[in-house]
């Protein structure tokens, strides 16, 4: 009876083991080894600091436009010069992908290009880039409402700005797409406006 008693014992306290493991195992990683607190890629901004101005917005056939009028929908935002170089366009393949990578979410996504100068925009860019929202804009307001990072111009990231029209999110310069798009992918899942 002891031999038996035993060897039940030891059998419970191994069924025990077993089920208590992984729950063990988690307060571990989570207190002791501790994952880090970081789980974007972008930065996230305080909203509160960045409401959407003024910019004395100007289509490209110069009927006025504020970039207020596509509040309601997230804005991933591209600022950058008239001539668009190579990282500009890289930029606005950009944003028309990660558009589409939202899959049905996409149409909650609008895409806005704030051009800063007078230059004339090419013909063929604007084909290429149809449904991206071209406005230019007052250099001086935007400067004073688009943080950049040390080091760099306001023209080398990407922003995010939420449906109330608060700038929320900046991405790095030279942004990896996919990184960038589970950050869009966790706000428009987060998010129910917009």
């Amino acid at each position: 009876m002891d031999k038996r008693t035993s060897s039940g014992r030891w059998k419970l306290f191994a069924v025990l083991a077993v089920c208590a493991a992984p729950m063990l195992l988690s307060y571990l990683t989570y207190y002791v080894i501790k994952p880090s607190g970081r789980t974007n890629y972008g930065t996230i901004l305080d909203p509160r600091l960045y409401p959407m101005p003024k910019l004395g917005g100007l289509l490209l056939g110069g009927e006025p436009k504020e970039l207020n009028a596509y509040s309601g929908k997230w804005i991933m935002l591209q600022v950058d010069s008239g001539s668009c170089a190579k990282s500009c366009e890289k930029k606005l393949y950009d944003m028309r992908q990660l558009r589409l990578m939202q899959g049905k979410e996409m149409e909650r996504v609008e895409r806005v290009w704030l051009i800063t100068d007078e230059q004339a925009v090419d013909t063929v860019l604007i084909r290429a880039f149809d449904g991206t929202r071209m406005i230019r804009v007052d250099v001086a307001a935007l400067k004073k409402w688009l943080p950049g990072e040390e080091n760099t111009q306001i023209s080398d990231h990407l922003f995010m700005i939420d449906p109330l029209g608060n700038l929320m999110l900046r991405f790095p310069k030279d942004a990896d797409p996919q990184k960038m798009k589970k950050d869009i992918s966790k706000l428009l899942k987060a998010s129910a406006i917009g």
